[in-house]
């Protein structure tokens, strides 16, 4: 399969194509941070190609997802990170024979452990079981269950952050303090100074907060089809990831300047939010209407930030 779209700018660079295959384009240790959604195997249907991950047949999304596990672990720079957004899977009597959970998250760190990288860290992101209940009807969920009886009864399944790292030296360091903290809780107002950063107040609390092992604080709803402006036919992406948590990776793992590439270009919400803070962007995207909406996305990123170095 050949590239069937493609925008290259001194800023980013975005591709219509199979990830697997367009990523053998980026050279050895080039990149310096990878964050990305994966397909959560079969739970969601995004496209009707052979070529996407969420249609392989049971069993065989390991397989397919482990040709570009094996071509990350390759881009990525030594030293340096690599966040994949995932949550555990909901199994069902219909698919599997069963209900439970799946460890889908197990399964993605073994994999990636199997090509060479190192687990080095995860934090849990809350979700509301209530609006879970709501949106799935979950039978484990549903307050009646308990009443009637409680040995199928569960909470509720939370998103994951999970970072791995590739070894070696990391020979640019990501340096510096936090210059302001993001998400939902009371802002910290305590004044950055540039200079004394390692000893900054606000810093100091910032990064207390964002080493939490739960972040509790991650506006659910704000994501790129909510935030940016969308016209009546754009298109819908199933599971965003929140821009607040790509907004936090970024600061703690990567530098203004850095590359970041994400091969699940989706609408774009890795590319735009990379943009915006001053990185440079890489993203591959097989549907073509998500890579439409993502070219719309990320010139709106651009023309946001130069907007805010204006004023």
């Amino acid at each position: 399969m050949k590239v069937l779209d493609q925008e290259v700018t001194e800023d980013y660079a975005i591709y219509n194509g199979d990830s697997t295959e367009v990523i053998k384009g980026i050279p050895d240790r080039s990149v310096d941070y990878i964050i990305y959604s994966p397909p959560f195997d079969s739970l969601y249907t995004y496209s009707n190609s052979d070529r996407d991950m969420g249609n392989s047949a049971k069993g065989e999304f390991s397989k397919h997802f482990r040709f570009l596990a094996e071509e990350l672990h390759r881009v990525l720079a030594n030293g340096r990170l690599m966040s994949f957004h995932c949550m555990n899977l909901p199994t069902s009597k219909v698919r599997d024979g069963y209900i439970g959970i799946r460890d889908f998250r197990g399964e993605l760190i073994r994999m990636f452990e199997e090509v060479g990288f190192v687990f080095h860290s995860e934090v849990c992101i809350w979700k509301d079981p209530v609006v879970a209940q709501q949106r799935t009807k979950a039978l484990g969920l549903l307050h009646k269950q308990i009443v009637k009886d409680s040995a199928m009864s569960r909470q509720g399944i939370p998103d994951y952050l999970v970072t791995m790292r590739k070894l070696g030296d990391n020979e640019v360091p990501i340096s510096g303090g936090f210059k302001y903290c993001n998400g939902e809780l009371e802002p910290i107002d305590e004044p950055f100074d540039e200079s004394k950063c390692n000893r900054n107040p606000g810093s100091i609390m910032t990064w207390q907060r964002y080493a939490s092992p739960v972040w509790m604080d991650i506006n659910p709803s704000c994501t790129l089809q909510h935030r940016a402006a969308r016209e009546q036919d754009d298109e819908r992406h199933i599971c965003p990831l929140q821009l607040e948590v790509i907004e936090r990776a970024l600061q703690l793992w990567s530098n203004e300047g850095d590359t970041v590439l994400t091969p699940f270009l989706g609408i774009g919400s890795e590319a735009y939010q990379s943009l915006k803070m001053n990185r440079k962007a890489i993203g591959i995207e097989l549907k073509g209407s998500y890579f439409k909406q993502a070219s719309k996305n990320v010139k709106n990123a651009i023309k946001e930030r130069n907007q805010n170095l204006l004023f």
